[in-house]
Formats: C-alpha cells, sequence, structure tokens
C-alpha cells in the first residue's frame, strides 16, 4: 500500500514540475550548445542544493517540534510535507546570495562607523539577513501550527464557538504541556529579534531619515543606542519565556516585563524624536557636517566619481578660421544628423522590404580612408510580424523568413545635396566603401525574436533581388541540434506538436532559441544588469553586437540611492556574433562583485586582452552610466559638506529645444582633442549649468579610446564670466530675425521643421554650438538636413552646410558652397561625381514618394532626376566609367 502510494506521489510530482524539468533539460541542452555549461550547473545545483537543505531542515525542524504533541492528526505529515517544498522553493531564490556570501571580496574601505571593509555589507549582510528571515519563517510557521493544533484539535474548539469565548477560558483550557510549548517557541522567536537588532546596527547606515543618505547624528546617538537596548531586552523576554515553560516563571511576571518593553518602546520613539527636534534641527549643519561628509565620500567612491579629474577651462573666445581648420578632425566628425530623424531616413531609403526593421541607430567611429570617422549605423532585421497576413504560416515564420541583412552606415556630418545622408554601407546585397561583409545576415538582434529552425528541408529566404529572391541554407553553428530528445523536450516547451511531426526537420536540423540578444546575455548571467542600447559592429566582415553589462548593489553603507541601486560599475563588454549567436564576456576592469562572480563562475568571464583587436576599437564608454554619474555628479562635486548642505553651488542638467519641445539634454559623442591632449578621441559629452540657470558652468567627458578608456574628466568655467547655455544659445537663434522667417516660412509650406540636437563642441579655449535643422513635408516620415546653425561668441549663422555656416561666422571662404533653395538643382558646372550624387538622391527621394502615395512629390523628383540626366548626357564624353541608378521595372521613371 505505501508503495502504491509512493508511485502516485511520484506521478503526481511530475506531472506538477513537468515544465520545469522540461525547462532545465532544454536549457541545459542550450547552455552546453553556448558554451557555458559550468554556469548552468553551478546555478542548478546550488539552487537545487538550497532547495533540499532547506526543505529538509524545515521538514525536520517541524517534525521534531510537533512530535511533542502526542495526539496530533495524521493529515499534520503531509501538510508539514507541502509547506516545506514552498519553503525550499523560496529558499532557492536566494542562489546568489548565498553564492556571493561565500564568495565574498574586499572593497579595501572601512565604513565610518564600525570600521568593517564594504565587502560586509554588500556580501555578509545580506545573506544574514536571509538567514534571519528564514529562521523566523520557520518558528513562525511552526508557532502558528502547534497553536493551531492545540487550540483546534486537542482542545477541540472551532472558529465559531472560539468567538464566544473570552482569553481566560480559553487560557485555562489550554493544558501546562501546551503552554511550555509555546513558551518555548515564542523565547526563540524572542532571541531572533534580539539578532534582528542587532543586524539593525549595520542597516543604520542605510537610514534614509537624516539631512542626507546615512547614519546620521540622530541615528548614531539616538537610535543606535536603543538598538542594544532592545536586543538586551528581547533576551530578557526570551530568558522569561524560557523559565515559564519550565515553571520556574509564573505568568504575573509578565506584567512586570510587559510594562519594561512598553517603556523602552516608548522611549526608543520619544528619545531621539526629541534629540532630533531640540538638539540637531536647531543646528543641523554643525550637528550633520560629520555625516553629510562621509555621505559625500562613500557616495562618490561607489558611483566611481572619486579619482575624477577636475580641470580649468578658460574661455577667451578667440578661435580664427585656420584654428577652425587647424581642428579639421573635430569638425568633420561634428553630429548633423540626430538619431530620430535619420532613423526615419533609413527606414524609407534602406528597409527595402516591409519585412525589414531598423530599431535603433547606434553611433561608433570607423577607420575610413586612414581618417578615424564619427559614424552612424544601423542593422536591418527581419520582422516577422510584418510578414503580409497570408504569408505568416509557421514554415515561414519559423523555417524560411529567418534572418535579417546588412547595415545601414553614414557619417554623422555628411549630407548630399538632396539632405540625405551619405552612406559608407547600403543596400541588399551590401554595398560597403569601409570593406567587404562576408557575413551580413542576422540571425540574432533586437526586438521580437521568437525560436528559428535551420538546416531543415527547407531552403531559408536570404534577400531580396529584383523580381526574386535569393535562398541560402544556415552554414553556422548557431543552435541545438534536434535530435530526437530535444525535439520532444522543445515540443513540450513551446507547446508546437509541429517540431515532432514536420518533414522538413530532419537529425541535422537545429533550433534556434533566446535570439533576442538581451535575454541570450541575461539568460547566462542574470546577476549582471544589461546597458539598453546595444550596438552593433562590423568587424573582420562579420557583424557582431557589443552589449555593456554592470554590476550593481544598493548595500554600499553611507551612499546615495538612485533608481534602486547605489553602487554601479561597467566591468564587462558582452559580445554576441550576429550570426552564429556565440556569447562573450570580456572584463574590461575589475571591481569586487566582479571578483566575487569570477571566482563562482570561472569560465564565463575573458580578459580583454583576448578580445580581437578589431572590436576592441569600437569599445564605449556607455550612456546609461554616463547618465547615472552626471545625475549624481550634479550635487557631489561640492565635497565640502557646509557647501553641499546649502546647495551653494548646485548643478544641474541642461535643456535644448527638440523640434518645438524643451527637454534634457542627452550626453552625446564627438571625436575631439580635450584640451591638453595631442590627438583627436572618441568621447562622450554632457555640459552643466547652475542650479535654476542656463549658463553654462561645466562640461563633463568620458574617454572611449585605448588607453584612456574610462578616464572621467570635469572642465569647469571660470566663476566670473558668463559662458552661455544651451537654452540660451536657442533663445539667441529665435531672436534671430532672419532665422526665425525662415523657420515660419518654412512651417507654412506645409513642412514642420525638426530642430536637432544643439551640440556643445569645445575647441581650443572656446565653445562652438552647432544645431541641425531638418525638414519634414506633412503626412510624410521622411525628414531631410536642410540648414545648419552655428553659434560662436555673440555670433550665428544658418547656411546650408556647417563649412558654410562656420566661414560665416569665422569669416573665411569655404571649400565647397551650394547655392540657391535647392541644392540639387542641375548644374553644368558641377562635378560629375556630385551630379551622379544628385541623380541617386532624386532616384531615392522618388521612390520614396512614390512609396508614400505623394503623386506630386514624385512627379517633381522624377523631373529633377530628367534635369540632372539631360545634363549628365550633355557630359556624357568627358569621363568614363558613369553609373547611373537603375530606376525599378514598372515604375514610370523605367518606361520614361
Amino acid at each position: 500500500m505505501k508503495l502504491k502510494y509512493g508511485v502516485v506521489a511520484a506521478l503526481v510530482a511530475l506531472l506538477i514540475f513537468s515544465n520545469q524539468i522540461a525547462y532545465i533539460l532544454v536549457e541545459w541542452r542550450w547552455f552546453q550548445t553556448a558554451g557555458y555549461s559550468s554556469v548552468f550547473a553551478t546555478v542548478i545545483s546550488t539552487k537545487l542544493a538550497l532547495f533540499l537543505a532547506s526543505a529538509l531542515i524545515f521538514f525536520s525542524a517541524s517534525w521534531i517540534n510537533l512530535s511533542r504533541i502526542k495526539e496530533r492528526p495524521r493529515f499534520l505529515l503531509w501538510i508539514v510535507a507541502l509547506i516545506s517544498i514552498a519553503f525550499g522553493l523560496v529558499a532557492q531564490l536566494g542562489w546568489d546570495t548565498v553564492l556571493l556570501a561565500f564568495n565574498s571580496q574586499p572593497f579595501y574601505v572601512q565604513d565610518p562607523l564600525f570600521q568593517k571593509d564594504v565587502g560586509f555589507y554588500v556580501f555578509t549582510l545580506p545573506f544574514l539577513s536571509l538567514l534571519w528571515n528564514a529562521i523566523f519563517a520557520l518558528i513562525l510557521v511552526n508557532l502558528a501550527i502547534t497553536a493551531a493544533v492545540y487550540l483546534f484539535v486537542q482542545m477541540d474548539i472551532t472558529i465559531f464557538n472560539a468567538d464566544h469565548l473570552d482569553y481566560k477560558e480559553i487560557s485555562d483550557m489550554i493544558p501546562a504541556k501546551a503552554k511550555s510549548h509555546i513558551s518555548v517557541l515564542l523565547g526563540i522567536l524572542a532571541l531572533l529579534f534580539s539578532g534582528r537588532y542587532l543586524l539593525g546596527r549595520y542597516e543604520l547606515l542605510y537610514s534614509e531619515a537624516g539631512v542626507v543618505y546615512g547614519a546620521g547624528y540622530t541615528d548614531v546617538n539616538a537610535h543606535l543606542p536603543f538598538l542594544y537596548i532592545y536586543a538586551a531586552v528581547a533576551i530578557l523576554v526570551a530568558l522569561a519565556l524560557f523559565s515559564f515553560a519550565t515553571g520556574k516563571v509564573s505568568s504575573k511576571s509578565f506584567v512586570l516585563l510587559g510594562g519594561l518593553v512598553v517603556l523602552v518602546v516608548v522611549l526608543g520613539t520619544i528619545y531621539p524624536a526629541l534629540i532630533q527636534q531640540y538638539k540637531v534641527s536647531p543646528n543641523e549643519i554643525a550637528m550633520e557636517e560629520t555625516f553629510i561628509g562621509y555621505n559625500i565620500n562613500y557616495t562618490l567612491l561607489a558611483y566611481g566619481l572619486s579619482d575624477i579629474d577636475e580641470r580649468p577651462f578658460p574661455v577667451d573666445y578667440s578661435l580664427s578660421g585656420k584654428d577652425i581648420k587647424a581642428n579639421n578632425a573635430t569638425i568633420k566628425n561634428i553630429r548633423l544628423w540626430d538619431w530620430r530623424p535619420i532613423l526615419k531616413t533609413y527606414k524609407q531609403l534602406q528597409e527595402i522590404r516591409l519585412y525589414y526593421e531598423f530599431f535603433d541607430v547606434d553611433i561608433d567611429r570607423y577607420i575610413v580612408n586612414g581618417e578615424k570617422r564619427q559614424v552612424m549605423l544601423s542593422p536591418r532585421e527581419l520582422s516577422q510580424d510584418q510578414l503580409p497576413e497570408q504569408a505568416q504560416t509557421w514554415i515561414n515564420k519559423h523555417l524560411v523568413y529567418t534572418h535579417g541583412y546588412g547595415i545601414c552606415m553614414s557619417p554623422t556630418n555628411e549630407v548630399t545635396p538632396a539632405g540625405l545622408p551619405n552612406f559608407y554601407v547600403k543596400n541588399i546585397p551590401p554595398e560597403s566603401e569601409i570593406g567587404e561583409i562576408v557575413r551580413p545576415e542576422i540571425y540574432y538582434g533586437e526586438g521580437k525574436k521568437d525560436y528559428l529552425v535551420v538546416n531543415t528541408n527547407q531552403e531559408e529566404f536570404d534577400y531580396p533581388l529584383g523580381d526574386s529572391n535569393v535562398r541560402t541554407t544556415y552554414a553556422g553553428d548557431g543552435g541545438i541540434r534536434l535530435s530526437l530528445f530535444t525535439k520532444l523536450m522543445m515540443t513540450y516547451r513551446l507547446g508546437s506538436l509541429k517540431l515532432l511531426i514536420a518533414d522538413d526537420i530532419t537529425g541535422q536540423s537545429r533550433i534556434m532559441i533566446h535570439r533576442n540578444i538581451i535575454d541570450r546575455a541575461d539568460v547566462i548571467a542574470p546577476f549582471l544588469a544589461y546597458d539598453e542600447d546595444p550596438y552593433i559592429v562590423l568587424a573582420d566582415g562579420r557583424l557582431y553586437w557589443i552589449i555593456d553589462a554592470y554590476t550593481f548593489t544598493d548595500n554600499y553603507p553611507y551612499s546615495e540611492s538612485l533608481g534602486g541601486f547605489n553602487y554601479i560599475r561597467n566591468p564587462v563588454k558582452v559580445v554576441i556574433d550576429a550570426y552564429d549567436g556565440s556569447v562573450d564576456y570580456y572584463v574590461v576592469e575589475e571591481d569586487p562583485l566582479l571578483q566575487a562572480y569570477r571566482a563562482i563562475f570561472p569560465d564565463l568571464f575573458k580578459p580583454l586582452e583576448s578580445m580581437p583587436s578589431e572590436l576592441q576599437a569600437h569599445i564605449r564608454y556607455p550612456v546609461d552610466l554616463f547618465n547615472v554619474q552626471t545625475r549624481i555628479y550634479r550635487d557631489y562635486h561640492m565635497e565640502d559638506p557646509q557647501v553641499f548642505y546649502n546647495r551653494e553651488d548646485a548643478w544641474d542638467l541642461p535643456f535644448e529645444i527638440y523640434q518645438e519641445s524643451k527637454q534634457s539634454m542627452e550626453p552625446y559623442y564627438v571625436i575631439m582633442k580635450t584640451p591638453e591632449s595631442t590627438d583627436e578621441e572618441f568621447i562622450l559629452v554632457l555640459p552643466f549649468t547652475p542650479r535654476s540657470k542656463n549658463n553654462m558652468i561645466a562640461w563633463m567627458c568620458a574617454k572611449s579610446d585605448q588607453p584612456n578608456y574610462g578616464e572621467l574628466i570635469v572642465f569647469k568655467f571660470p566663476k566670473d564670466q558668463l559662458i552661455f547655455g544651451p537654452m540660451q544659445v536657442e533663445a539667441r537663434v529665435d531672436q534671430d530675425t532672419d532665422i526665425s522667417e525662415q523657420l515660419t516660412l518654412w512651417s507654412q509650406k506645409g513642412s514642420s521643421v525638426i530642430r536637432g540636437n544643439l551640440l556643445a563642441i569645445p575647441i581650443n579655449n572656446s565653445l562652438l554650438y552647432v544645431e541641425p535643422l531638418y525638414l519634414q513635408a506633412e503626412n510624410s516620415e521622411f525628414p531631410e538636413l536642410k540648414r545648419v546653425i552655428v553659434a560662436y561668441s555673440g555670433k550665428v549663422a544658418m547656411e546650408e552646410t556647417l563649412e558654410e555656416a562656420l566661414a560665416a561666422i569665422f569669416d573665411f571662404e569655404p571649400e565647397v558652397a551650394r547655392t540657391g533653395e535647392r541644392a540639387d538643382l542641375a548644374d553644368s558646372n558641377q562635378s560629375l561625381e556630385v551630379l551622379i550624387g544628385q541623380a541617386q538622391d532624386h532616384y531615392d527621394l522618388a521612390q520614396v514618394r512614390l512609396r508614400e502615395g505623394d503623386w506630386s512629390g514624385y512627379g517633381q523628383e522624377i523631373e529633377a532626376l530628367g534635369d540632372v540626366l539631360s545634363v549628365l548626357e550633355a557630359r556624357s564624353g568627358e569621363e568614363d566609367g558613369i553609373t547611373l541608378p537603375s530606376p525599378a521595372p514598372g515604375t514610370p521613371a523605367a518606361e520614361s
């Protein structure tokens, strides 16, 4: 009979946990394929060990406790068993806390109150709190079960008649053994509370009650002493309860003890309030100065700002045309394309088919013709949801339409005569000016990514070519080979029988899961936080994703909390191959949290030196981390506690006008020479303004190039000199009559004017402000860059190109000037290269207008294309090798 029940119980357990079992088996196979089976084994074995140990301890402790009750119901065993399983399931969630505690690393920084290394607060204290919570839950649940058994089973008191009994009647009915049993459990709880108060000492360093984050004067001089008193009183209560259980103390003694507890609690509440009200508040800066200093010091340490390099930046506004040309590398990399307008432009010009999609535009730098150029680029991913409804079959979505194709890349500051980006990489198959792309296929990327099956009897769609499609078969190692067992597990996990019965799937087929790159990285290392903006990199002819990964905690003592954490580092760069999905975690800097994870997972992380040099050249300082650091530094650059308390020199992040709305200025990448440096570098920049004012007070930069990666510098402007901030420059632009009239005129022609990001570019000892202007027709999602505004000192100029605007400000002759309201009008004096570019622009624009149903605009572009072609035809004998754009079959341009 017992065997029968055991088999039934096993089958029920198998049914209940079947999803988890299938998940674990599939993930184990996936981790093996990804090369990180040791990581999975460590996590699963730790979870399993915690589950079994916690469930066994709970069951054993509970059964020992309940064995003291002689007449216990038979079903109690099953209740305890179920609660033990639940207890184990909850306990295994703390696997990372346990592993970190047993692999803790020193920070070599001591807290100012207890002189404990910060590692104690980050690694040990969370584990002790977790352990306390587990023991407390065990005792509390057992107390509840024990009391219920005595009251409602042995004493036969039901819920209905309990309402008619007073406390004394119930107390008299309880046998002495029951009172003794419950008293012991209550005594253990009292001891636990004593321990909780002692742990609470350290948690004062996270207090938010004072003038700053962390323990303040009242916490240290009033709350802390009472925590010791509370702990002592809790021990007295425990001893009294244990004595009562042995019959040495009567219940009447608890009246006196209860009075003592109430007195201590009242005093522990009133005394700190009196100290705060009558001693601290009237002399707050004097009382809190030391603790404000702690907060400043530890916040700067926690956010990586303690070693920031502060330098003066004297401004003399002495730039000349000669200086502009001497800083040509900086000028030619000033970003004129904002990511939002250019994303729309990429979508219109380069998505090619409905099922392709550009999710984002990234900024990076590449060597082009021997020069470092700042570029914008975006991967062309495949969105299966945009397939025609009749084409959204299971075979198409999982076997045929499997991957995106190639990237678009254009320099940040180049614009064609028609106001379009000048592509370095474009079209399908990729046409590249910066090297061949041998693996343009994108199987792993951003956005929604369902599972795929490759190496099937169905050829995959590769890319469109004219009226037909090119087909391919996957040639990489990505995915899990679909053995019969894997098929069964995947069928159960994904809920699709087609995986099991489809004739196109063979024993050599491979299934790809976790294709979203953030999800892919997070499945392997869920203890890291991942940047919201992964970026694509072209290296060695292949496409790779780079994701910035962060270590973080909210347990750093005295550090200001920001968004749920008060310590953060970016020690890891995750690289994912877009074709085969291989994932590598490279260490760019060490921090104690990462050192602990490296001790736990020795096979997970790789040294930066092992990263291919072509990829190393594209590491950049992450915007998310820079945003956090600049937000903290607004106040914490004030290291004097009195200045900090009074907020005498508080900074803020500037605002700018984007389109017609005021918004907070975002950090931006530039290629430039910082003062005292000799070479241009790829850096991230953000200005600061004084709190509640618009003038600029400083700017911060973070370097991205080796060997200076991660270096933070703050350049401070003279406080006795007015340095225009972004909003003041925006106001000067609005006040310029010529510019405002032109903007008004454009707005009245059925177009909307988009004011792009205003960039403040430090050059020598001066600041240059650049803002691009885009025009977008009504009912169109196709902005064109039409003007560039440059502001310097007291001058503002708006011209068709950056060079012309700079020439107007600094009074020099531009090398290339464009004339006329439309710069793309055919001109027989223009070079053949420019004319060919204009022809391509008009053709591209005509296709966009055609897709939008803008027949008037389409006709204008076709007419302009005809003008350019006429000029080229007249000059066809001047040069050989002229290549003109080919109109798509079936369009009016092809028929004319």
